[in-house]
């Protein structure tokens, strides 16, 4: 073949190879426009015939991140928001749980925990933000003995009169101290003076704790008396209770005597006291 006539053919090959190249992105910018708005660019001719089927990008997928590798993340558990606190606890047999809102007390708390350790009994102890700041090392010891160590606010204040940013406040500073204590958040809160509201449920279920009140409260905050306190916690004794005492606030030494002389009745009695289980939702 002559040189000229090479030169001829691969000239002509180009002019073809840039038209096409032409055509093609002027139907890709027509193409995005029409997914885009609905509607031709203006000034296109109508397509001819039924519209071409445009290739696959084969490798589109290339560049967007590889995802799906590795073990399934468990999903976390969730509180239940609840409308009421739970007032019973489920349990095999005659079981019951003891708890102790308001310290720890380095005055009484220790006398109490010595008790419950003498009688191998696990306890829940809600305790206020304020007195367990300068007292963590008796929350350490609760943890570390198996007791449930619970949130009751860090003031101790009526929660249906605060706004929900101070609600929170009060109970992320207190969860904040017994995690440093103990090592874990709580998992359980009560409202002081048992006042529950909307806000209370919905803040204690973000922070991961369930609502616990009480079957049988031994009014011991009166100081009735030791006998009082504990003709009280023999009456209401069944199946599922969850009685109220107090370590701090006050003269505790009633509930501290008190606790010596119907634990061992109720051991004797076949009741098994222990503490709650979680439950998630």
């Amino acid at each position: 073949m002559k040189k000229d006539q090479l030169l001829s053919r691969l000239l002509t090959r180009r002019r073809a190879l840039i038209a096409g190249a032409g055509a093609v992105g002027a139907a890709a910018t027509a193409g995005v426009f029409t997914a885009v708005t609905g509607d031709p660019p203006t000034g296109s001719a109508p397509a001819a015939g039924p519209p071409a089927r445009r290739a696959p990008h084969s490798s589109a997928y290339r560049l967007q991140p590889l995802t799906g590798y590795g073990p399934p993340r468990a999903a976390p558990r969730r509180t239940l928001v609840r409308r009421e606190p739970m007032l019973r606890v489920s349990g095999r047999g005659r079981t019951m749980v003891l708890t102790f809102d308001d310290g720890p007390d380095p005055r009484y708390t220790p006398h109490i925990l010595d008790t419950l350790a003498e009688y191998d009994v696990r306890a829940m102890f809600f305790v206020c933000g304020e007195m367990a700041v300068d007292n963590k090392k008796l929350l350490a010891r609760m943890s570390d003995e198996g007791h449930v160590v619970g949130n009751h606010t860090w003031s101790h204040p009526l929660l249906t009169g605060l706004t929900r940013r101070q609600i929170r406040s009060e109970m992320e500073r207190t969860s904040d101290v017994i995690a440093n204590a103990c090592g874990d958040r709580p998992e359980w809160f009560r409202a002081p003076y048992g006042a529950w509201n909307r806000a209370a449920f919905q803040l204690g279920a973000d922070l991961g704790m369930e609502p616990l009140a009480w079957t049988v409260d031994t009014l011991d905050w009166t100081t009735p008396g030791t006998p009082s306190i504990v003709q009280r916690v023999e009456k209401g004794a069944a199946p599922g209770v969850v009685v109220l005492s107090h370590d701090a606030g006050g003269d505790r030494s009633q509930s501290v005597r008190a606790l010596r002389r119907y634990l061992p009745q109720l051991l004797d009695s076949g009741y098994h006291v222990t503490v709650p289980r979680r439950h998630y939702a």
